[in-house]
């Protein structure tokens, strides 16, 4: 039978490089997906011939359908772990003022830079849906089984008010998993996400990682014993970790207010599976 395949993107650094590292070192052929080439082929070659780097821009669809596609074949057709890790900052300060807004020749304000949302949810939901095809495809290989996993923030459970779009997109990300994560476990796929608070990468500015106080800061180990907990456990989905110093925490979704609104979202879902079930597939928007 042959090793089973993952590709982990934002690997060229910080939690993806750590997360490849540890799955290289639980007998995984792994992907390095990164944008840089300089430091994604460095740290492939840090971790030997069980590791190989991809150049790939998440925010382009083709570009992340393409890096699915040449992983799964380097892999022997084979496909087992996702870990959806690439995120960035906002690019674009919700925030401006009147005067650093632009507008176009017909006088019609220009859009705010949504990157943010591309990189960090959109891809995310496109990287399950190609996910869960190249695990279908996979059983010949010896696989079947797959596990994806998201990177999200505390700031998908808290608001940080400097980066509106990213806590958006975080808070997306949870919502993401505790919707599929129940559904596709049924085709053997798991769905699941971690919410670090500060662990130093190169997302922030090096200034907030030189003021940043020891006592506030969470390990990189802590990040590695989330994803043990979802290796380990073949039937662990829906859930959103939070990581926070050394431990690890189970965070559930907000308790209902009152019992119409528990009915809603858990007994009306035979109602909610009829109807979407006799409407025709959509087209357009």
């Amino acid at each position: 039978m042959s090793q089973p395949v993952a590709i982990v993107t934002g690997a060229g650094s910080g939690i993806g490089l750590a997360v490849a590292t540890h799955l290289v070192s639980k007998n995984y052929r792994v992907v390095i997906a990164d944008l840089n080439p300089t430091t994604g082929e460095a740290a492939a070659s840090s971790l030997g011939p069980s590791a190989t780097f991809i150049q790939s821009d998440v925010s382009s669809y083709n570009s992340q359908a393409r890096l699915f596609k040449q992983a799964y074949e380097w892999g022997g057709n084979r496909l087992d772990f996702f870990h959806a890790n690439a995120g960035v900052d906002d690019r674009q300060m919700l925030y401006d003022p009147a005067e650093k807004v632009e507008v176009d020749e017909e006088g019609l304000v220009k859009p705010l830079n949504t990157k943010t949302m591309q990189v960090n949810l959109e891809a995310v939901i496109q990287g399950l849906w190609l996910f869960k095809y190249y695990v279908s495809q996979s059983k010949e290989a010896g696989g079947g089984k797959g596990k994806f996993v998201a990177t999200s923030s505390a700031a998908g459970l808290y608001a940080m008010t400097q980066n509106p779009q990213y806590t958006a997109s975080k808070y997306g990300i949870v919502g993401l998993v505790r919707a599929a994560g129940p559904v596709l476990v049924k085709e053997n796929i798991t769905v699941n996400a971690i919410c670090p608070a500060f662990i130093p990468t190169n997302l922030p500015p090096p200034e907030i990682l030189a003021a940043w106080p020891k006592e506030h800061i969470t390990p990189m180990s802590t990040a590695i014993k989330a994803i043990d907990a979802f290796l380990d456990d073949d039937t662990m989905t829906g859930q959103t970790v939070e990581l926070s110093q050394e431990n690890i925490y189970f965070r559930k979704q907000l308790d209902y207010v009152n019992e119409s609104q528990r009915w809603v979202g858990e007994d009306s879902q035979s109602i909610w599976n009829a109807g979407y079930a006799k409407v025709p597939e959509k087209k357009g928007y």
